[in-house]
Order: structure tokens, then C-alpha cells, then sequence
């Protein structure tokens, strides 16, 4: 331990050499006697040694999901009697600790001693844990010792995800294999049609009943089992934030659900963080691509800037052809707005998944306010109307409901307008 601090010594040292000037200078014992304890006490209190404590601390584990527990151990050992040592862990205000972060132990000589944590991670993010802040103090109280053991330990609490039964189908599918059925027409699984038999048809592809019906061979043809391109398109130009509920939050939520979901139908999945701060994940498959999809999204915040952006910007093998995009936004910038116009412009298949901020900034029925937020959502049914005329699904997830309800409007949405 280090970081030397005294206290009440100056305070202490002053009070016992004023009781034996007074007593000198008066010739009489009464003020040296008052001074006397003063003056052990100063002596007892210099004289005691900084103690050397060892302290480690460790998580069992590093990668939680939100709302699990966690354990903090601390281990202590000291060579020297220590009457009080105060610890202090500084958590961020997303963890929480049974009991509060700080304990006070006593520790014996050549004693080890374990302390535990229990953390509750209340909230995804990032966080740091850590260095710990040691204090310990001498028997009567007037020195002390500071200090800080350990490293920052890194913790990453993963969003939890929605159920979902059904995922949002993209129009077009990929040259490798998968489970999504493309309508591409060879070796597969799904019925497409039937037709006469050609040279090098194999045997096992001969439909024998409707050979012996019309007396000739013809062979089954299946659909092709193949894989999609999806990029989730994550709007962080704005949110609204009101008592800890965030647009951001769910639009984390939605994201890091639908990433994991593609992924384990072998689709590629690829990220862009669209903002103030630019990021992007070029489209993959595998748990590594889950990984650093969801690590990403925790570090994915709310960055206000004025520049403009458009989807120029980003590199060309962060949008491959013939990809699903689903745009995951509160639509609370133009600027959003005009890059997913552009992109449906470009061809993409693009679906718009409106994360509502109306229930967090509904004003009072007799505020002045009310005119103006009655016009603000009259602009964002227009934009919501912008997008359907150009064919783009747009669907709104309500603050308490599940994720599987938007995504249903759209497939709902996509089965009516096929004949269209």
C-alpha cells in the first residue's frame, strides 16, 4: 500500500506542546499533566508502521447477460496487524451491489482473508471494475494509509434478447448454402415443380406416379436452400431519454436479437452505426461475427454532431448488393431519413423499424406544449408516409411491447403487397 496520509497530528502535536510551555513557563505540573495524554498519543501514533497489505481481487466472470449476478472476490493478507481496513470497489451506477461497495475487515498477521461481491448487472454496457480503494487505520485513529490495488477489470454485460418465432424474409438470397429457400430452382429440400426428364437427371429426381400417369419420365425440381446478406442499420444520431428509458436502449436490443437470430439461420449479418460517430461491421457469418456485432453495440452511443451524412460514406462492401437492411431508428434526424431513401433508391430491400419515442414525451393536456407536439407527429407520419410510397415497410415498436409485433407487420405488410 501506498499514498501516505496523516490526520489530527498537527492538531494533536499543537495541544502537547502548548500544555508544556504553559507548564515550564507557570512552574507548576497541572498543564504537563493535561498534556501527557496528548503527548503518548502523538508518540503511539508516530510510531506506528505503514502495514503491507497484498491484495488481489478477480471476477468470476467476465461476460454476463443483463440482470445476471456476478461475484467480486477480494483476497487480503497482511504481515503486520491491521485493526480496521476499509475497502471501497467504485462501480459504475448501471451495477449494483448487495450490501453497497464498501466493507471494513480486520486482519490478523500472516491471515488470508476472502471478501465477496455479489453485483447485480442491471443494465447492458461496457464497464470497468475497478482499482479498489484500500484504507486502513492505526488503533487510536489518528493516521491513516491510502491506496489503490489492482487493475481495472473489464466487464461486458450483453443485452438480453426478445423471442422471436418468425424473422423479416429478404427478397433475394445469396450464392451459399443456407436455410433460407431462394427461388432458384435445383439440388434441394422444398417442392418447386415438375417437368420432363433430361440427360444426366438423376434416378432418385424421378417422380414415379406421375411417370406411370402420363408415360414418359419426369423428375422433380426443388428450390435451393441458400443464405441471405442482412445489415442492420442502427440510427445514432439522436434518441430521447427520459428516467433511464432510452429509444437507444431498445434499439441495442432489437439489434443485438436480430443479429443473433440471422446468424444461427447462417446468414450473413453486418452492422453500421449511423451518427455522429460512424461505425461498421462488414457482413459475416459464425459466433465470432456475433461477438463483435454485440461488442460493438455496446459501445454504440449517442453522439450529437451537425455534419452531414450520407451513405457515400461508407465503404462498399458494408452494403452488398441484393441485401436485406433493417433500419433500426426513432426517426428523430433528416438525415437518417434521406440515407435510407437513398438506399431504397439504390435498389436495396429496406424495412424500417420506427423505435416509438412518443411515450416518453407526451406533455400534459393543458400545456402550451401540446400544439407543437401535435405537429411534430404530424411530421412523422409524413415521413412514415415518404417511405411507403416508395414500398418501404415501416413499423412501429411501442415501448412495452415484444419484437416479434413488427416484425409480424411486416411479413403481413409483404404477403398483401406481392400482388401489388
Amino acid at each position: 500500500m501506498t499514498g501516505f496520509t496523516s490526520r489530527r497530528l498537527p492538531a494533536y502535536g499543537s495541544l502537547a506542546a502548548a500544555g508544556l510551555i504553559a507548564g515550564l513557563a507557570l512552574g507548576r505540573a497541572e498543564p504537563v499533566a493535561l498534556a501527557a495524554p496528548f503527548l503518548l498519543a502523538l508518540v503511539a501514533a508516530v510510531a506506528w508502521r505503514e502495514p503491507e497489505v497484498a491484495v488481489r481481487v478477480s471476477l468470476d466472470r467476465d461476460r454476463v447477460l443483463e440482470g445476471d449476478e456476478i461475484t467480486v472476490t477480494v483476497e487480503l493478507s497482511a504481515t503486520d496487524n491491521v485493526e480496521r481496513l476499509e475497502l471501497l470497489v467504485p462501480l459504475p451506477p448501471q451495477l449494483g451491489a448487495e450490501g453497497g461497495p464498501a466493507r471494513a475487515v480486520r486482519l490478523r498477521a500472516g491471515e488470508e482473508q476472502a471478501v465477496e461481491l455479489k453485483l447485480r448487472c442491471e443494465r447492458w454496457g461496457a464497464f470497468s471494475i475497478g482499482p479498489l480503494l484500500v484504507r486502513a487505520r492505526d488503533t487510536l485513529g489518528f493516521r491513516s494509509w491510502e491506496s489503490t490495488a489492482g487493475e481495472p477489470y473489464a466487464l461486458r454485460v450483453y443485452p438480453g434478447e426478445q423471442t422471436l418465432r418468425s424473422l423479416v424474409a429478404p427478397l433475394e438470397t445469396q450464392v451459399f448454402a443456407g436455410n433460407q429457400v431462394s427461388r432458384a430452382r435445383g439440388e434441394g429440400i422444398e417442392f418447386a415443380d415438375l417437368r420432363e426428364w433430361q440427360p444426366g437427371d438423376r434416378l432418385r429426381r424421378v417422380n414415379w406416379r406421375a411417370t406411370a400417369l402420363r408415360g414418359a419420365l419426369w423428375v422433380n425440381e426443388q428450390h435451393l436452400e441458400r443464405n441471405t446478406d442482412v445489415v442492420l442499420f442502427l440510427d445514432t444520431f439522436g434518441e430521447v431519454r427520459v428516467e433511464g428509458r432510452s429509444t437507444n436502449d431498445r434499439a441495442v436490443r432489437a439489434a443485438a436479437t436480430l443479429a443473433h437470430r440471422y446468424l444461427e439461420r447462417k446468414d450473413r449479418v453486418g452492422l453500421v452505426g449511423f451518427g455522429g460517430f460512424l461505425s461498421w461491421l462488414v457482413p459475416a457469418s459464425g459466433t465470432r461475427q456475433l461477438y463483435q456485432i454485440v461488442d460493438t453495440l455496446l459501445t454504440s452511443q449517442i453522439v450529437h454532431s451537425y455534419a452531414w451524412r450520407d451513405v457515400d460514406v461508407l465503404p462498399p462492401r458494408t452494403l452488398p448488393p441484393q441485401a436485406l437492411v433493417l433500419a433500426i431508428t426513432p426517426l428523430l434526424d433528416n438525415r437518417t431519413a434521406s440515407a435510407l431513401l437513398d438506399l431504397r433508391a439504390r435498389g436495396y430491400d429496406l424495412v424500417v423499424v420506427e423505435v416509438s419515442p412518443l411515450e416518453l414525451v407526451a406533455p400534459d393536456p393543458d400545456s402550451a406544449a401540446q400544439l407543437a407536439h401535435r405537429l411534430w407527429r404530424l411530421s412523422r407520419e409524413a415521413l412514415r408516409w415518404r417511405y411507403e410510397q416508395v414500398g418501404v415497410p415501416v413499423v412501429t415498436w411501442r415501448e412495452g411491447e415484444p419484437l416479434a409485433v413488427p416484425l409480424e407487420e411486416v411479413n403481413s405488410f409483404r404477403h398483401f403487397a406481392r400482388p401489388v
